[in-house]
């Protein structure tokens, strides 16, 4: 299959190309993304939002570049390194070695990237989705709308970033139904909807009648089969009404401004920017439980507003499980 790759530039109006450039502009900071997959995809769709959104403030001229192919990743932040940009972002999960290496080849360059890996001195930080907390909290609610007792759990890769959402989201759901049974699957893959709704249907087959919707499709077939699923990182309540109940969201806006606002004073550094995901600061929450407002058993609504409250305020807090889930109770 053929891979394209599409590039869109959020600019100035357009009479900036026949005008002189005024000064607040000449202030922005010109950013570049990359991702490997396209911007519709879950999680990137966050990053590519909250770069929107700076670039719609005026803080940013934002470019992109989508579908790119691991091999190709390097020649591409070499691209938009020589281009003049001063803030990178990116994944470079499958790529480290390679981003990390553009990255000491431009010392004066900033590079925020997802990453499994620890900062790397002086300019390549590090994000991920430390959405832990609401993946709990959605967790209780998909135990209590429960009614088998099977909750089925699609994701793409076995790997930490999902590994710690979906083990958060089995430990909130053991706390309201320490006898609830998961069935698990992996994917292998970040963006194919087909393959991951053919995963859940097998599930909802065996009696799953809430379904962890890691990966796009999942909610598909639990519309098809009137079961209700579980949102992750963004919110699709909208799409599917009467089947997501309730969502963790990620919101990129807060990592994303401090490493704007740390590039413009000059103190940009290679740190981690993951606590900017929780919920402490607004990096991460459950979604409004919207059409299922009244339909998800008050005493349920109780006890997730409750826990809730315990984490913000410090009292409880959601552990961070790196290893793969395991299917059973």
């Amino acid at each position: 299959m053929k891979i394209t790759r599409r590039i869109t530039l959020l600019a100035a109006a357009s009479l900036a190309a026949t005008v002189a450039v005024p000064a607040f502009a000449q202030s922005k900071l010109k950013v570049a993304a990359i991702y490997t997959v396209p911007v519709e995809q879950q999680w990137v769709s966050r990053i590519d939002k909250a770069l929107k959104a700076a670039a719609a403030r005026g803080e940013v001229e934002y470019v992109f570049s989508e579908n790119v192919a691991n091999a190709d990743y390097e020649r591409v932040m070499r691209q938009y390194a020589e281009s003049g940009n001063v803030l990178i972002v990116g994944e470079s999960f499958a790529v480290e070695t390679a981003a990390r290496k553009v990255a000491k080849d431009y010392p004066k360059v900033s590079f925020l990237m997802g990453s499994s890996g620890k900062p790397q001195a002086p300019n390549f930080g590090v994000f991920d989705n430390y959405i832990q907390e609401p993946a709990y909290l959605s967790g209780m609610i998909a135990a209590g709308m429960s009614k088998s007792g099977k909750i089925g759990m699609v994701g793409g890769y076995p790997i930490p970033e999902v590994n710690r959402l979906m083990n958060a989201f089995i430990a909130g759901a053991k706390e309201v139904n320490p006898k609830v049974e998961f069935s698990i699957s992996f994917i292998n893959s970040w963006f194919d909807p087909p393959k991951a709704k053919e995963a859940a249907f097998a599930m909802i087959d065996k009696g799953a009648d809430v379904m962890y919707a890691e990966r796009f499709g999942v909610s598909d077939a639990a519309k098809e089969r009137k079961v209700l699923a579980i949102g992750n990182v963004i919110n699709t309540q909208a799409q599917y009404p009467d089947t997501v109940v309730a969502s963790a969201l990620w919101n990129m806006e807060p990592t994303i401004d401090a490493a704007i606002k740390a590039v413009k004073a000059g103190a940009f550094k290679a740190e981690d920017y993951g606590r900017y995901s929780t919920m402490k600061f607004k990096g991460s929450e459950l979604a409004p439980l919207g059409t299922f407002a009244k339909k998800v058993p008050a005493d349920l609504v109780a006890k997730v507003q409750a826990k809730e409250k315990a984490i913000l305020a410090g009292s409880f807090v959601v552990k961070v499980d790196d290893s793969q889930p395991k299917a059973g109770k």
